[in-house]
């Protein structure tokens, strides 16, 4: 079978959590939880042909509640609104100050943190599995009844395929991404020298709480120029302002292009792997793990800065308070799909 279940604990919520596993022919396979559509374990193989877990995460359930976003699905509005508030139709909606004075990820009852259910499985030669959560009319203080969908596809030719939906029967916003923080090579070690290319012509430009100004900004000459390959390391301390603040990056890249495309590619020397990164979506946020708690991987060692880096794909941060920025609104008949993926090989 290409799909099995199996029983990762109790959730804090006091529900078993059942553990999804998909896996292809040639051994690629990803381990997803109902507990806020979680990937657990992404096993893709390197240039010798082993298999690997590239994703970091945690060994228990109770690791992950909270505000832990670890391979998690976040929504309704992923990254910040700022001022924790936003105007539809005239109608002003007071959401959940959890990052300062702005809300992150949703809020503190995001996504992240819900137990979804099964709406559908798929066994097969590329197995999937679809989760479900009806998020009600003033959720977090977000309007709309809104039907939620996140769909996780293995394919054939090692692609991890996540496939987002929602229908409303009230005018929101949704926003949804994954993240996932990924390590190409060795959880243990920084991920300095896996090389990153990212197709984005400009970034938001922000204020120090990260919230965009409405400006766009060129990245070429500057520690943010990823159009051609160059190590994530490279910059990583750069002497920028905002690299200083973060202590690292955690930047919203404005994808060049429209439609699903080829975004980012991430390559890692040492083992291998190539991941490529396709979305529709216009942005993609590139987080690389600048600050960690005490917490600690799925095998027991330390998680430590720097030891991996997100991709989440997006709509710009604070969209709904800048008319220039690529962003849509749900509506009521008008249901919302958005797919990313991300593609595995090796070199």
């Amino acid at each position: 079978m290409a799909l099995k279940i199996s029983s990762f604990g109790i959730c804090p919520q006091g529900h078993d959590v059942p553990v999804y596993t998909l896996e292809n022919a040639s051994g690629m396979a990803v381990s997803v939880i109902p507990y806020g559509c979680r990937i657990l374990k992404l096993l893709v193989p390197d240039r010798n042909g082993k298999l690997g877990d590239v994703i970091l995460g945690h060994a228990t359930p109770a690791e992950y509640a909270g505000g832990n976003f670890h391979g998690s699905f976040v929504g309704r509005y992923a990254n910040r609104i700022g001022g924790a508030s936003m105007v539809i139709d005239g109608v002003e909606y007071k959401l959940d100050k959890n990052d300062g004075e702005n809300t992150l990820h949703g809020g503190k009852g995001g996504y992240h943190q819900i137990p979804f259910t099964v709406k559908e499985t798929v066994d097969g030669d590329e197995p999937s599995v679809t989760f479900m959560y009806t998020s009600p009319d003033g959720e977090e203080n977000y309007p709309g009844t809104l039907q939620v969908e996140v769909q996780y596809t293995v394919t054939k030719d090692n692609a991890l395929e996540i496939t987002y939906r929602g229908e409303t029967d009230k005018k929101t916003v949704f926003n949804p991404t994954n993240h996932a923080f990924f390590n190409l090579n060795d959880w243990t070690k920084e991920m300095y020298g896996t090389e990153l290319q990212i197709n984005a012509s400009y970034v938001t430009a922000v204020t120090d709480d990260l919230i965009p100004t409405g400006e766009l900004l060129p990245v070429k000459g500057t520690p943010l120029d990823f159009t051609t390959p160059k190590t994530i390391g490279q910059d990583i301390f750069a002497n920028d302002h905002l690299i200083q603040l973060c202590g690292g990056f955690d930047h919203n890249f404005c994808a060049d292009g429209e439609g699903l495309r080829s975004i980012a590619t991430a390559y890692e020397p040492e083992s291998g792997r190539v991941m490529e990164v396709i979305t529709d979506m216009p942005g993609v946020q590139l987080y690389t793990t600048n600050r960690v708690g005490p917490s600690l991987n799925k095998d027991g060692t330390p998680m430590i800065p720097h030891g991996a880096f997100c991709l989440e794909t997006q709509f710009y941060p604070d969209s709904v308070h800048h008319e220039n920025f690529p962003f849509r609104y749900v509506e009521p008949g008008v249901p919302f799909v958005s797919q990313t993926i991300y593609k595995f090989s090796v070199k």
